[in-house]
Formats: structure tokens, sequence, C-alpha cells
């Protein structure tokens, strides 16, 4: 019997073909790889760029706050302008770097701690601002009590001060000398010196005051000038010198005559003589008496 053999297919070269599957892994892999690592860099790129805007704006809001804080009607102090400068050139040197380009992740960290480092600053600086406004906002209230109050004393002083006036006023007038009983004399004077009451105008030259003062402790003892007026029947007054001119009871006034008497509290009798240099009239004749600046008394007398 004849036996028959059945041709079997060559083998394949496993080795070949191994090779080739690792060789395609290799590609897909490296490819893979580097898809990875470009796609891991754009991220970061994007990432850092994203950072580097965010840093930009948050240095706009920073140089913001700083200048607010310096539209404040506030005195900065030398250690405070001093601290503003050195942010204004922390704020500059920083936007140069974010301007510069590409930031490495180094430059980036570094600056990202300037600029906390910053915001610390100048939320400190805000702060300090806000404690000086409010303290001078203190300091205005104290100043305008204070004003108040001075203005309160100085009111107080100012009607403290008219009341003194008007009591020294008032103990001035208490003080002022005044008579009690006015008696008027005239007199003629004989050749041989000798002096006989009169009342007829022909024949009197002088006249002869006589008066006491009413008792008052106020007055200052001692000597107080005395001026007399004398008015003539015509209404004129009598006046030895155009310049005889004294105060009284606020205004100025010419004199007839001028003398002086010792004031000692006592019921002691003056005697004024006053002697006309021209001629009497006929007529009512008025005789005012005046001392320490206000009317002492007031009488008539008449000759026929």
């Amino acid at each position: 019997m004849e036996k028959t053999y059945q041709e079997q297919p060559p083998k394949r070269d496993s080795n070949k073909i191994y090779f080739l599957i690792a060789v395609i892994v290799a590609l897909v892999g490296t490819n893979v790889y580097l898809f990875l690592k470009e796609k891991k860099s754009d991220e970061k790129i994007v990432t850092i760029s994203d950072e580097k805007s965010r840093m930009e704006l948050e240095i706009d809001k920073i140089e913001t706050e700083l200048d607010k804080a310096n539209n404040s009607n506030i005195q900065l102090t030398a250690d405070m302008q001093k601290e503003q400068e050195l942010a204004r050139e922390k704020i500059s040197q920083l936007r140069e770097q974010l301007r510069a380009g590409k930031l490495t992740q180094g430059q980036l960290l570094k600056a990202q701690a300037e600029l906390k480092n910053l915001r610390y600053f100048v939320t400190k600086y805000t702060s300090d601002i806000a404690e000086l406004e409010k303290r001078n906002a203190e300091l205005t209230v104290e100043r305008d009590s204070l004003r108040t109050t001075v203005s309160s004393v100085s009111d107080r002083a100012s009607r403290l001060e008219e009341q003194n006036t008007e009591l020294s006023s008032k103990v001035k007038v208490a003080a002022a000398l005044k008579t009690g009983n006015i008696a008027i004399t005239p007199l003629r004077i004989k050749n041989s010196g000798k002096e006989t009451d009169v009342s007829r105008a022909s024949t009197a030259k002088k006249i002869r005051v006589t008066f006491n003062i009413n008792n008052n402790p106020l007055s200052e003892k001692g000597m107080h000038d005395v001026f007399i007026r004398i008015i003539d029947p015509s209404g004129n007054l009598i006046v030895s010198d155009n310049s005889s001119v004294f105060a009284a009871d606020g205004d100025e006034l010419q004199y007839t005559y001028r003398t002086a008497i010792e004031f000692d509290n006592t019921d002691k009798i003056y005697n004024i003589d006053w002697t006309n240099p021209a001629s009497f009239q006929k007529g009512i004749y008025t005789v005012v008496l005046y001392a320490d600046g206000y009317t002492m008394g007031k009488t008539t007398f008449a000759l026929r």
C-alpha cells in the first residue's frame, strides 16, 4: 500500500515578527512621550502666562490702594514717606520683571514672594493711614472742644470784665464825694479888707460857697480836686480861661474855678471863695460843684 505525505507550509521566522512588534511599540511609546511632554510644556507656559496676568492685576490693585491712601489729607511721617517710596520702587521692579517676557519657574516663585510681601506692606501702610486719620479726627474733636471751652471761658471772662467794669463804675460813683447842704454868700470887700454880706449885684465882689460832705466810708480820705461851674443870669458859663477843662459825668466840661479840699469823712464845714474878675449882674446864678468825675452838688443864689 502506498503512503502519501501531505506537504506542510514553511515555518515563519518568529524572531523577525517579534522584532517588528518591538520596534512598533517603541515608536508608539516615543510618540506618546513626546506628545505628553509637549502638552505638559504648553500647559506650563499657559499656567505661567495666566499667573503673570494675575500678578499684574494684583499689582494694579495694590498701587490703587496706595494711591487711595495717599489721597487722604494726612501729614505723613518721615518713616511713612520712606516706606511709600520703597513700595513704589518695588512695584516698578515687579512690572519690569513681568514685562521682560517669559519667566522661569524660579523667577516666578520669587516674584510671587515679593508680591506677597508688597501686599502685606500696603495693607499695613493703609492701616497706619487709617489710624492717623482716626487720631486726626480725635484731635480735631479735642481742638473744637478746646475752642468751645476757650470761647466759653473768653465769653465768661468778657462778662466778668463787663461786670467788674460796671461794678467798678458803681463803686466809683458810690465813692464820689457828695455835698450835704450848700450855701452861697455874696460878699463885699471894704477898703479895709473887711468882708460883709451883700445882696446887691452892684456891691458884690465875690461869693463864698459853704458846704459839708456826706459821710461815705467808700470815699478815699485825703485831698480831692473840686471844680466849680458858675452860670450867670444870662445862662453863660463864667470862665477865666478857655483851656480850663475837666471830665465829669462822661463829658468834657469847662470850669469857672478849681481848688482842692481834704476829706476825712467827718462833718467838717468847707468854705470856697471865688472872686469875680468882672462885675456881677442882677438875677439868679447857678453854682455846680464837681469832684471825683461826678456832680458833687448844686445850688442857686440871687442878686438884686
